[in-house]
């Protein structure tokens, strides 16, 4: 015996229990997705069975399981959730890492929710799945083993699942078939459960009464018919489960701990990089080192943040409401996966010089980046990145000598002539609160006859191009040219003549045409190499640039919009000359393929209030949500009890379409028994039908009774027409059974398990014995 079941039903149940757990805590793949989260899963499981077995063998007391319990989790702690501080290949605990087990106990939590998935096996985060696995497993053991009611032995798996669903991903879901998978085979546990329970108390009637109070046959059958019904049930909570999500999809971005918990680094609390693109340029600075590169791409270019909201004042790091179109900055681990990036691979080595600032440079899309020096562990445990913009910071101050080294993936460098046939993505960015009338009527003259989203970009930059002169206004000899990118600078710009500006005026201007041509696009602020440099570029203030990204149906492309520096002409006098005002945006083209039909509303700038959603269609959605998440929780909170009604249901027809008429009948006077005992009757274990009958009370279970004893006793048999009659008076009697008792007692009658352990055609066998 193990705690309370012999060696063969233990071992059953605690394989119920190991699978029911594995499946549950699959649900934290899609957070791990490595090798080591397998090993941390396989290994805790064992040992947690280990310790639940061997404790129910020799009884031990719950806080004797509890001191095995964080004795497991301190001695196999840091080779299964910590393996980088681990040794002798994997096998051995280091005093490191055991620091980081303990402080990971409470610490590794928030630290999960607050760093960019997959994260493998980085640093201590395996802790809190191998926290919940392990406690998980011993209890799910240890109550199936031990309690009186095994059946609750289905609640840690359950809250193991919702452990996993809230600290997940934001993107990736639970797959449907994990949660049905489990649901199924915890129901299909239970049935079992269930059946035991039920064989003992047959078991024990057996015993006590000395008769055979119910065949093989009708074992099986009841057996089946309780699978058959939970089977039913678990296909129409299916159905209704992906119906609903076919048929009424999520309105918004998942909701789970890492959406709700505040992120450490909030770009909103810096000023935008874009803001001291002037700073850069004055004297004290144009020539001072800021970094040194090595590994510079093609494009000569190391962005130092992308920019992609605009307020009419200024273009900035993520908006007021940080959400999924302006991504949020979390802690990287190991390695992220850009493989769908458009662009080359890149690996740059970056030295700090005079360069200071929460922006960490870098190319393209981060794959991985590691800290090199005496400060690495500082700087690497207050790295950030936002994945969504390509844009790196640190909470703690860069210093000279910190250095880096970036792998990253590096978008390609359009011309305007290559924009020509691009079509706009479909990618969300926040919408511009403020766009000037002059940027929209100098969109409209450039792209005058011009058909096609791109090729209406490509004659927007050549615009820009043909008409636009460079001047700081830094220096003596420039022409006067004032910073900042605001709303009423941008129409300085555009109205003055000459157009005159520099990278920050002339990229946010060319950002603001490419949106409202359909185009999801930001700018990005960074260094640009000059043209002969090669080997190690050391990038100084004058060096400083923007450009912008758009994104195209094949990924994001950089695209340079400033003009050529060429000889500025004198500047014509202001003249009145009156302004067209369009009525309306410039529109998108009206393109027949499916990307540009595609294209969100967000990825549109629009002066006018969006049309607003049908009242009436949103109401309805809403209600078809609710339904059928309602129908769902019903489906699976109501199964057992609608299987115990089918099994119920077949029961009866069986004994009704038995095939002689003294089997009808004797089926008959069960089917009578088997309701009074549902509706509490208890009569004596070893009673016959008439000592039965008298319990119950009444002249017809008398004579009902009389009549099942004269058709097994009778030397002629009864004929098919006395077993219709015993049939009506069946449903007569269990009809005034019901009106004796109030709705809720009859409910519970319809539920109840206590005549799947009794029989009450004892008498006939107990007199052909």
């Amino acid at each position: 015996m193990i705690g309370r079941l012999p060696w063969r039903s233990a071992a059953i149940d605690v394989a119920f229990a190991i699978v029911a757990t594995a499946l549950a805590a699959w649900s934290f793949w899609p957070v791990y997705q490595s090798g080591e989260f397998v090993t941390m899963l396989v290994v805790t499981l064992l040992l947690g069975t280990a310790v639940a077995v061997v404790a129910a063998l020799f009884r031990w007391p719950s806080i004797v399981v509890a001191g095995l319990i964080a004795l497991v989790y301190l001695v196999a702690g840091v080779q299964l959730a910590v393996p980088s501080q681990a040794t002798a290949g994997g096998m051995l605990p280091t005093g490191p890492g055991f620091v980081q087990l303990v402080q990971a106990t409470w610490l590794s939590w928030k630290q999960l929710v607050t760093i960019s998935v997959p994260v493998g096996g980085y640093q201590a985060l395996l802790v809190p799945p191998y926290i919940l696995v392990l406690l998980a497993v011993v209890v799910t053991v240890s109550i199936a083993l031990r309690s009186r009611v095994p059946e609750f032995a289905a609640l840690p798996p359950v809250l193991l699942l919702v452990a996993g669903i809230l600290l997940g991903s934001s993107v990736a879901a639970v797959p449907l078939w994990q949660v049905l998978g489990l649901l199924a085979l915890l129901l299909a546990w239970q049935i079992r459960l269930r059946l035991r329970r039920r064989a003992a108390a047959v078991r024990t009637l057996r015993e006590q009464s000395g008769l055979t109070v119910e065949t093989r046959r009708e074992r099986r059958s009841t057996a089946a018919l309780t699978g058959v019904g939970a089977a039913v049930m678990l296909a129409g909570a299916a159905v209704v489960g992906i119906g609903a999500s076919v048929l009424v999809p999520p309105a918004s971005d998942r909701q789970v701990v890492r959406t709700a918990v505040e992120q450490p680094f909030d770009p909103r609390a810096y000023p935008s990089p874009l803001s001291g693109f002037r700073a850069y340029l004055q004297p004290q600075k144009a020539d001072r080192p800021m970094l040194s590169v090595a590994g510079l791409p093609a494009d000569r270019r190391l962005r130092i943040a992308t920019l992609d909201t605009y307020d009419g004042v200024a273009y900035t790091v993520g908006s007021a409401a940080v959400n999924s179109a302006s991504g949020a900055f979390t802690r990287v681990p190991y390695r992220l996966d850009q493989s769908g990036v458009l662009g080359s691979p890149a690996t740059v080595t970056v030295t700090v010089r005079d360069y200071r600032g929460p922006w960490i440079p870098g190319t393209g899309q981060l794959e991985q980046l590691t800290f090199i020096g005496k400060d690495a562990a500082r700087l690497t445990g207050a790295f950030f990145y936002n994945d969504v913009t390509g844009t790196a910071a640190v909470t703690a101050s860069l210093r000279s000598g910190d250095s880096y080294t970036a792998d990253s993936v590096e978008k390609p460098l359009l011309t305007a002539d290559q924009l020509r046939k691009v079509q706009p993505g479909s990618d969300s960015v926040p919408r511009p609160t403020v766009v000037p009338d002059e940027l929209q009527s100098t969109l409209q003259r450039y792209t005058a006859g011009v058909n096609g989203a791109g090729a209406k970009l490509a004659a927007a930059l050549k615009g820009i191009a043909a008409d636009g002169y460079i001047s700081h206004g830094v220096g003596p000899d420039e022409p006067a040219s004032r910073s900042g990118h605001g709303a009423d600078r941008i129409t300085e710009l555009l109205t003055d003549i000459p157009m005159l500006g520099d990278q920050e005026q002339y990229a946010v201007t060319a950002a603001l045409m490419a949106r409202q041509l359909g185009f999801p696009a930001r700018v990005v602020v960074g260094f640009e190499a000059p043209q002969d440099a090669a080997g190690v570029v050391t990038f100084t203030g004058s060096d400083i640039s923007a450009w912008i990204e758009v994104q195209t149906t094949t990924g994001w492309v950089s695209v340079d919009p400033t003009p050529p520096v060429r000889p500025v002409p004198p500047k014509q006098p202001n003249q009145p000359t009156e302004i067209s005002r369009p009525q309306t945006n410039v529109q998108p083209p009206v393109d027949d393929t499916p990307q540009q039909n595609q294209e969100p509303p967000q990825a549109q700038v629009d002066s006018t209030n969006p049309k607003p959603p049908n009242p009436v269609l949103e109401t309805l959605l809403g209600i078809l949500v609710a339904v059928g998440w309602t129908l769902l929780i019903l489906a699976i909170l109501a199964s057992p009890f609608l299987a115990v009604i089918a099994a119920k249901w077949r029961r009866r027809a069986l004994r009704r379409s038995a095939g002689t008429s003294i089997d009808r009948i004797v089926g008959g006077w069960r089917e009578f028994a088997d309701a009074a005992v549902d509706h509490g009757f208890d009569p004596p274990p070893s009673a016959t039908r008439l000592e039965f009958a008298a319990t119950i009370g009444g002249n017809r279970a008398a004579a009902l009774a009389r009549v099942a004893d004269r058709a097994v006793f009778s030397p002629l048999p009864p004929t098919p027409e006395e077993a219709d009659s015993v049939w009506r008076a069946v449903d007569e009697l269990r009809g005034q059974l019901d009106k004796r008792d109030t709705r809720w007692k009859r409910l519970r009658a319809a539920v109840s398990l206590r005549s799947l352990g009794y029989r009450g055609g004892s008498g006939e066998r107990k007199s052909k014995r």
